[in-house]
C-alpha cells in the first residue's frame, strides 16, 4: 500500500513539475518520495535552485515561508495546514518589539525557527550549525538572542567575548529531556556516544560527546569509527541513521523526543497536495522584502 501510494506520488510530481522537500524529522516513506531531504535552511537554498516551479514542504509552517521568502515567484504549499511549531510561534511580533526598546544597542539575532513576522525585527537569523560562527561574526558586541534560550546558552557559552540577552523560549520537544534521562541511558549504553542537538537543555548537552544540528548529527554518525549511538534530537533520526548505517546501533534519548507537528504530515497529505489539497504559502511583498533581509544578511554570513 505504501509503495503504491509513493508510486502514485512519483509520477504526479514528475508530470506536473513539482519539487517535494522533506525536513529531515519526516518518517522514512516521506524522506523517500522527497527530491531533497535536509534541515530547513538547507531545504530552502534547494528549493531555490530547483527548476521546478511548484514545491511542496513536508515540515512546518514556518519552513514553508522560509522557502516562499527565498524563491517569492514560486507556488510553495505546505503538506498539511495544521503543522506549527510552538517554538516559533512562542512570542508574537508586539513582545519582541517591545523587549528591543528595552535593548536598543542589541542586535536581534533570530534563530531560523520563527516566524516572517519576527523575522521583520532580526538583523540576522541562524542555523543551530551556523549560530556560533555568525555570532561571532557580526561587529555588534550585544546580542539578543530569540526565541530558545537553549540555544542561546549554548552559543553563548563558545563566544564569551559577546554580551547576550535570552529569552525563556525554546523547543517544547527538546527541552523536557533531563539530565537524569541522559545519565541513565548512557548508563545502559556504556560504548556509545552520545549525539545531541543544542535545542536540548545546557546540563544534558553537557554530557554529550558531540553536540550540533540535526544534519551535523546524521554526518558524524555515519562518518564516525565507532559503532554504537544514542542522538539526542528527533526520534526520526535514529530511524533515518539506521536505515543508513544498518551495521551501527542506534538509541533514542527519549522515547519521548517526537514533535508532533512533524509527525502529522503523512503519505496521504502529499499525495493530496499533488491534487490540489495542501495549502499555498501567500506573502505579503512588503512583509517578505522586511523579512528576507535577515535571511539574506545569514548568507552573506556564511550561514
Amino acid at each position: 500500500m505504501i509503495k503504491d501510494v509513493q508510486r502514485q506520488i512519483t509520477e504526479l510530481k514528475k508530470r506536473n513539475g513539482v519539487c517535494i522537500l522533506a525536513h529531515s524529522y519526516m518518517p522514512e516513506e516521506i524522506c523517500e518520495i522527497a527530491d531533497f531531504t535536509g534541515d530547513s535552511y538547507a531545504l530552502s537554498v534547494k528549493a531555490k535552485t530547483a527548476t521546478e516551479n511548484t514545491v511542496i514542504m513536508c515540515g512546518v509552517r514556518f519552513m514553508a515561508e522560509t522557502v516562499k521568502m527565498l524563491s517569492p515567484q514560486k507556488k510553495v504549499c505546505l503538506a498539511n495546514s495544521q503543522a506549527g511549531c510552538p517554538m516559533a510561534e512562542q512570542f508574537d511580533k508586539d513582545v519582541i518589539a517591545e523587549v528591543k526598546k528595552m535593548y536598543p544597542d542589541y542586535a536581534v539575532v533570530a534563530y531560523i525557527n520563527t516566524t516572517t513576522e519576527l523575522k521583520t525585527l532580526a538583523d540576522v537569523c541562524v542555523t543551530s550549525s551556523s549560530a556560533v560562527k555568525i555570532c561571532r561574526a557580526i561587529p555588534q558586541k550585544n546580542i539578543l538572542f530569540i526565541p530558545d534560550i537553549n540555544l542561546g546558552t549554548y552559543v553563548k557559552n563558545l563566544v564569551p567575548e559577546k554580551n547576550f540577552k535570552l529569552l525563556s523560549g525554546g523547543c517544547p520537544t527538546h527541552a523536557r529531556i533531563e539530565a537524569e534521562e541522559a545519565v541513565a541511558v548512557k548508563a545502559a549504553h556504556p560504548d556509545a556516544l552520545f549525539l545531541v542537538h543544542p535545542e536540548c537543555r545546557p546540563e544534558v548537552t553537557a554530557l554529550a560527546d558531540y553536540v550540533g544540528s540535526t544534519s551535523g548529527i546524521m554526518d558524524y554518525a555515519e562518518k564516525s569509527a565507532a559503532r554504537e549511538f544514542i542522538i539526542g534530537t528527533e526520534n526520526a533520526i535514529v530511524q533515518h541513521l539506521q536505515y543508513r548505517c544498518p551495521d551501527k546501533k542506534f538509541y533514542p534519548l527519549s522515547k519521548d523526543l517526537l514533535c508532533h507537528n512533524m509527525k502529522i504530515t503523512t503519505l496521504a497529505d502529499v499525495l493530496g497536495c499533488l491534487n490540489g489539497e495542501g495549502e499555498e504559502i501567500v506573502m505579503d511583498e512588503a512583509l517578505r522584502l522586511k523579512a528576507v533581509k535577515s535571511i539574506e544578511e545569514m548568507i552573506r554570513y556564511g550561514g
